[in-house]
């Protein structure tokens, strides 16, 4: 087998155990019956709008409201997750369309 494939398959391999290790450790920290600690449930609660949150910021950080197109393309594409997401309550559903809206008036309408 040619070394890109092993490469590959080793890096598949090692993100599928990854990916399943993150799922059923809480199962094994936390057997069902047990109590979860305040903090583990705050942490919850918190952490996922504050992951949010830096996504949006991190998008955003290098648009330029000074020069063409004056960043619409991110404004009418975050315009269109949050009535979405109001709308429907699906996250899929609003990252998904907001991302291809996105992609269509960068690559599309707005391209220079």
């Amino acid at each position: 087998m040619p070394v890109s494939v092993v490469k590959s398959l080793l890096i598949i391999a090692v993100v599928s155990v990854t990916t399943f290790a993150t799922r059923a450790i809480p199962f094994l920290i936390f057997p069902k019956g047990k109590e979860i600690p305040p903090l583990v449930k705050y942490l919850g609660g918190a952490l996922p709008p504050a992951v949010i949150g830096m996504l949006v910021i991190y998008c955003l950080k290098d648009v330029n409201l000074f020069a063409a197109p004056f960043a619409l393309p991110e404004l009418i594409a975050g315009v269109v997750v949050v009535i979405l997401h109001i709308w429907k309550r699906n996250n899929l559903l609003s990252i998904g369309v907001g991302t291809v809206l996105y992609m269509v008036l960068v690559q599309g309408v707005f391209a220079g």
